[in-house]
């Protein structure tokens, strides 16, 4: 019988818990509001021109969100986090440094 703390310790990480949340491709939440976007136009105006210019603008918008989830799928949430960020930081911090 070996030692406790000779031997690794191996736990699973299954897929589902380190996987990006997509749908179609891209962002799940980003699809959602397109597509809840486009039906609100399609409904409200209410001709044929506006549910094909509702349907074109989904696919196009979903294809740029399918582009952008290819390059990182977590975008959305990085460019959330870098907005929140100030312009600029001093290079050093100092006690008199007022907020």
């Amino acid at each position: 019988m070996p030692e406790p703390g000779s031997a690794l310790d191996r736990s699973r990480i299954h897929r589902a818990l380190s996987r990006p949340n997509l749908l179609l491709g891209a962002d799940r939440e980003l699809v959602l509001v397109t597509g809840l976007a486009a039906v609100i136009l399609i409904f409200v105006v209410l001709t044929p021109y506006s549910a094909l210019f509702g349907i074109a603008v989904w696919i196009v918008v979903v294809a740029a969100l399918r582009m952008m989830a290819k390059a990182d799928p977590m975008m959305r949430r990085v460019y959330a986090r870098h907005v929140g960020y100030r312009p600029h930081y001093r290079p050093t911090s100092t006690p008199w440094r007022h907020f």
